[in-house]
């Protein structure tokens, strides 16, 4: 009884977990043990077997709920979220080892097995002391149902926010089943967004004029959130890092201006920030994913592809094939852990650290001379991905050659187990793997001589709930770096701040809102692909999330 009382009335979200919890009064236990006294016997047997297989199945997903609430900021979608178990146990897998990552899973499947075969024992046999007890089970259904309707008409609660009346396992099949429909239904909308493209036939001498033989970086910063920038224990010395990174800049001849996106995803899932910014589409689930790069939709790479530019990704979090990059991003090149000669050691989940990935992309790509076409890459830097620990450090430009200057380096940091037994610890991690990232791309900037480089350099998401605390939005940092005053007059209409640090009342659009204006801001003149100036194609998104936050 204690077993299926705690499955029916256990709560969906950590905050709610408590003692008190238990207190409750499930509706769906007083409607169980009315049936089993009023349907026949066989009957009631295979419906006390199949409900115990249900409320498994419910417990199930009302734990994946708190999970993904406490890494992504949302509940579990049963439709699409299964797809993010593999890349989750790699993620483990890169972070704790192999071993750690195969553990969990077989715990993980154990318990669940276990769950199950707990619950259907259990209904089966208060099934049979229902019937055998028939007159105490009815006074125990009564008395149930009365005090769950007194409890349900009075608003009497345990504790803040938690009522005495429960129905919390009817109230997540409801929202499961509403999730599907609503999952389904959003395969049409989406399908209307992606045919929705002003650029899909734009001729290619009216693309990107503006930055015509530059050398164009799209830097996604992993991890790299608003909370970085403000109101949280590490944040100053972010700040400071950013304003020492905009000093270093404009000395070397760089100008920057800074604003905030709101990216689709929180904690994890980069992959949907990724193809949000490059095809302008709101891409939020998996299943939007999949949809996607199964069709024609005109990218950011795909564009710079048609109009000249040798397009690269660069992607060291990347160690096996990725077919995608070159069948829907068009990608002339696709550079993994595996294509940049790197022999140094691995940090945690980062192959590499990010001053490597930056100096291979200059070796590889920005030293063929004059005759080469110009490049247009999305570069991924990882150093800044979890767990966090153990970080690499700066090392001078000249020493890096293969990495293996970072030999032994790793083992001087924290590991993620011993990082992880302390909050504060984790938070101060998170916010030296950002201050370290920046000062890589900054101290690349600085060595560059091209005058014809412009970089936008951006976060993907917020780092995970236990660095943000809860309910911290979405917003992440992006910057515009050019040396080209041309560059940052084409973007002023977008009236973001000056500097490498946005403040806290910089401009904030949603992330599928900048191809659109990055395109429009270098299309030749009077050449728009819809009407209206830049700041009113711009700002509108704007407006709207700040309402919403």
């Amino acid at each position: 009884m204690l077993l299926v009382w705690a499955a029916l009335v256990a709560p969906d979200r950590a905050s709610a977990m408590s003692p008190a919890a238990l207190l409750r009064v499930p509706v769906e236990g007083v409607l169980l043990l009315a049936l089993a006294l009023v349907l026949p016997w066989r009957v009631g047997r295979l419906l006390a077997a199949t409900a115990g297989v249900l409320l498994g199945v419910v417990v199930a997903v009302k734990a994946l709920d708190i999970g993904f609430s406490e890494v992504l900021d949302r509940p579990f979608d049963p439709l699409n979220d299964w797809a993010y178990l593999g890349p989750g146990l790699g993620v483990l897998s890169d972070s704790d080892g192999h071993t750690t990552a195969v553990a969990a899973a077989v715990a993980a499947g154990l318990l669940l097995v276990a769950t199950l075969v707990a619950l259907v024992g259990a209904m089966l046999r208060l099934h049979r002391l229902a019937r055998r007890h028939r007159r105490g089970s009815v006074r125990a259904a009564v008395t149930l149902a009365t005090v769950w309707l007194l409890a349900a008409v009075s608003g009497l609660q345990v504790s803040p926010g938690v009522g005495i009346a429960s129905s919390s396992t009817v109230g997540e099949a409801v929202d499961q089943v509403a999730q599907l429909r609503a999952d389904l239904a959003d395969r049409k909308v989406f399908a209307r967004a992606i045919a929705d493209d002003p650029y899909a036939g734009r001729p290619a001498d009216r693309l990107l004029a503006g930055l015509r033989g530059k050398d164009v970086l799209l830097v996604f910063i992993e991890s790299y959130g608003r909370v970085a920038v403000e109101g949280s224990s590490f944040s100053p010395e972010v700040d400071a890092a950013l304003d020492t990174g905009t000093d270093r800049l404009r000395r070397a001849g760089y100008s920057s201006r800074s604003a905030f996106l709101t990216s689709p995803t929180f904690g994890a899932a980069s992959w949907l920030a990724h193809s949000t910014l490059q095809s302008g589409l709101w891409v939020d689930s998996q299943q939007r994913y999949d949809q996607l790069l199964g069709s024609d939709r005109s990218t950011l790479s795909d564009l710079f592809h048609r109009a000249g530019w040798r397009t690269v990704f660069d992607v060291p979090a990347i160690t096996r094939p990725w077919p995608e990059g070159a069948a829907f991003y068009h990608f002339d090149q696709l550079y993994d852990a595996t294509d940049v000669g790197y022999h140094g050691p691995a940090f945690s989940y980062a192959t590499m650290p990010d001053q490597y990935t930056l100096d291979a992309f200059r070796r590889l790509e920005l030293t063929s001379g004059q005759g080469r076409p110009p490049v247009m890459a999305e570069i991924d830097l990882v150093s800044s991905h979890h767990p966090w620990t153990p970080l690499p450090r700066m090392v001078p430009w000249r020493d890096v050659g293969d990495g293996s200057v970072y030999d032994g380096m790793p083992d001087l940091g924290l590991s993620p187990d011993a990082a992880f037994r302390d909050p504060d610890e984790v938070r101060a991690l998170y916010g030296r793997s950002i201050v370290y990232s920046w000062r890589s791309l900054v101290s690349f900037l600085r060595r560059s001589s091209d005058p014809n480089l412009v970089v936008v350099a951006l976060g993907d998401h917020q780092p995970h709930s236990y660095v943000t605390g809860p309910h911290p939005g979405h917003d992440v940092p992006i910057s515009v770096i050019s040396r080209d005053p041309e560059v940052m007059r084409r973007t002023a209409d977008w009236r973001w701040q000056r500097g490498l640090r946005p403040g806290h009342d910089a401009p904030v659009w949603r992330m599928d809102a900048f191809r659109n204006a990055f395109l429009t801001a270098f299309d030749p003149p009077g050449a728009g692909a819809s009407g209206g100036s830049v700041v009113e194609r711009v700002r509108q998104p704007a407006r709207v999330l700040h309402r919403s936050r």
